[in-house]
C-alpha cells in the first residue's frame, strides 16, 4: 500500500495535537479510524512515526523527517490547486491577507476598498496579528500576503519594500504643550505622561528603544491593544501618545509635537512566501499597493 493524502493529513493532525482523541476530532473521523490509518502507514513505510509509550503522543526522529516532507507536500499541493483555480484576468479569485494592527488604523480601509473597486469578482479575507505571527502563517501557507515592517525576518520570507512611515509625539485639545512652537529635547518627556500601545506591539518596543537611547523617562499613564482607543484617549485627556503622521493626520482634533531627536521612521514592507505560488490576485495587490502608496506622498524606502 502506498501512503495516500489522508493519511498525511492524519500524521499531521495528530503530530500538531500530540494526541489522538483531539486529532481524531479535528478530523471528524473515530479515535480507532485513526489509529488504525497510521498504523498502516507506518506499514507502509516500514518505520515508526509515533512513540506512543507517553502520556502524550510524540514523534520519532523517522516522524519528525517524515512530517517535514509531509507538510512540504500538501503545501505545494495546495499552492498547485490555487495555481489551477487562478484566473488571469481577475475576474474572480481569492487573497488572503495579513497586517499589523498599526495599518488597520490607516492603510488597511483605503487599499482594500481601491482593491475591490478594480477586481470585485476577487474574495478578499482580511485578518490582523502580530509580525510573529503573520511570518508563521506565511510559512505554512496559510496567508498569501502580509504588511509589516522591515527588519529581521524568518527563514523563507522575502520583503519588499513599499515606503517609509514616520511617527510624532501626538497631542488633544486639553494637552498643555499644545501651540508649542519648534522641536522639543526629547528630555521633556520626563515631565509629561503618555498613553502608548502595550509592550506586545512592534510599535511600543520602537518607541521605547527611542526612549531608552535617548535616556528619557515619561511616566506611562496608560497601556492600550488598540490604536483607535489611544485616539480617544488623548483626544480628551492631557496625556500624549506616538502615532505614524498618516494617521494623525486624518483626526484633525490631534496635533503632532516635534521632538528632538524625532523619532526614527521605519520601512513599510509587503512579506511573502518565498517559494510559494504567488496568484494573479496577490500580484495585482503588490502592484496595487505600491502605486497607493506612491500617490498618498509616503516617503519612498
Amino acid at each position: 500500500m502506498k501512503p495516500e493524502l489522508r493519511h498525511l493529513r492524519y500524521l499531521l493532525a495528530v503530530a500538531e495535537h500530540a494526541n489522538f482523541t483531539r486529532a481524531a476530532e479535528e478530523l471528524h473521523i473515530s479515535q480507532p479510524t485513526l489509529s488504525q490509518q497510521i498504523k498502516q502507514l507506518e506499514k507502509a513505510l516500514g518505520v515508526q512515526l509515533l512513540d506512543r509509550t507517553g502520556r502524550t503522543v510524540r514523534l520519532t526522529d523517522a516522524g519528525e523527517t517524515y512530517v517535514h516532507h509531509a507538510r512540504r507536500a500538501l503545501q505545494d499541493l495546495a499552492a498547485g490547486e490555487r495555481a489551477v483555480l487562478d484566473v488571469q484576468d481577475l475576474s474572480r479569485g481569492h487573497l488572503r491577507l495579513a497586517v499589523t494592527p498599526t495599518f488597520t488604523a490607516y492603510l488597511t480601509g483605503p487599499l482594500v476598498a481601491d482593491f475591490y473597486a478594480r477586481h470585485p469578482g476577487i474574495s478578499l479575507e482580511v485578518r490582523e496579528m502580530t509580525q510573529d505571527r503573520i511570518e508563521a502563517e506565511l510559512l505554512g501557507d496559510r496567508l498569501d500576503l502580509g504588511i509589516a515592517f522591515a527588519g529581521s525576518h524568518l527563514p523563507g520570507i522575502r520583503a519588499t519594500a513599499l515606503f517609509t512611515e514616520t511617527l510624532s509625539l501626538v497631542v488633544g485639545p486639553r494637552h498643555p504643550d499644545l501651540g508649542t512652537p519648534g522641536p522639543q529635547p526629547v528630555s521633556t518627556l520626563d515631565e509629561r505622561q503618555l498613553a502608548l500601545l502595550s509592550g506586545d506591539f512592534a510599535t511600543r518596543r520602537h518607541i521605547d528603544a527611542y526612549l531608552t537611547r535617548h535616556g528619557a523617562r515619561p511616566r506611562i499613564a496608560v497601556e492600550a491593544n488598540s490604536l483607535l482607543a489611544l485616539t480617544e484617549i488623548v483626544r480628551r485627556s492631557p496625556l500624549a501618545t506616538v502615532l505614524p503622521d498618516a494617521l494623525t493626520r486624518d483626526h484633525p482634533h490631534l496635533a503632532p509635537l516635534a521632538l528632538a531627536p524625532a523619532l526614527p521612521a521605519r520601512t513599510v514592507t509587503l512579506l511573502r512566501r518565498e517559494t510559494t505560488y504567488q496568484s494573479a490576485a496577490a500580484r495585482a495587490f503588490t502592484r496595487l499597493t505600491t502605486r497607493w502608496a506612491r500617490a498618498q506622498g509616503f516617503p519612498e524606502a
